[in-house]
């Protein structure tokens, strides 16, 4: 396959959506732009592993290029919300890091031996009600923070208090279920690492 890898089209929408987190960058100052180029950038995360596996076009590559591209996007709107909001980004990138060193492009898949919720969570790709929660709350949970920090939620679409604040605590949700598998990878991760490191080195 080679460098032909580079132009499968499930990763030349990757590159697209990456045009789309600048872009977004670019009109942060403008909601309505921002909200609708990265409300694209979502939905397109989901178009570009269907295609892979619809065109037989699925690589290491493209299951990299991914998790980074959803990292870039996030990192970025997580960065216009709150001071400390470097942790959220630290955290994902952490996972990345873990997943992709030992487990590789099937990550997903890997997850058998985990507890019954990360196995719940992770079950057929996040393509389960479990799993489509916590994506939910991965990557619109900031989305929502930034609609209701700007005023989209209540002068754009007229939502009343209650409606925002229980968007807010499901997103959330779905995000603290999101975490608990990112601490099980990172944990797992570092079981791995003492497992296969000599005894001389550890002294």
């Amino acid at each position: 396959m080679g460098l032909q890898v580079l132009l499968y089209w499930p990763n030349i929408i990757g590159y697209f959506r990456i045009g789309l987190v600048f872009a977004a960058w670019a009109a942060h100052e403008t909601p309505a732009t921002f909200v609708f180029l990265y409300s694209i950038f979502i939905a397109l995360d989901g178009v570009d592993g269907w295609l892979a596996r619809r065109l037989g076009q699925c690589s290491r590559f493209g299951a990299w290029l991914d998790v980074v591209v959803d990292n870039l996007g996030r990192g970025l709107l997580w960065s216009l919300l709150f001071k400390w909001s470097w942790l959220v980004s630290a955290v994902e990138w952490c996972v990345f890091v873990c997943n992709h060193s030992v487990r590789g492009d099937q990550w997903k898949n890997s997850f058998i031996s985990s507890p019954r919720l990360i196995q719940a969570i992770m079950a057929n790709g996040f393509r389960t009600l479990l799993g489509t929660w916590v994506v939910s709350g991965l990557h619109c949970l900031p989305l929502w923070l930034y609609g209701y920090q700007t005023g989209l939620l209540s002068h754009w679409l007229h939502l009343p208090p209650w409606i925002q604040a229980l968007g807010a605590l499901l997103l959330a949700a779905g995000r603290l279920l999101a975490l608990s598998a990112e601490l099980w990878c990172i944990w797992t991760h570092i079981e791995h690492l003492t497992e296969d490191e000599p005894e001389d080195k550890r002294e």
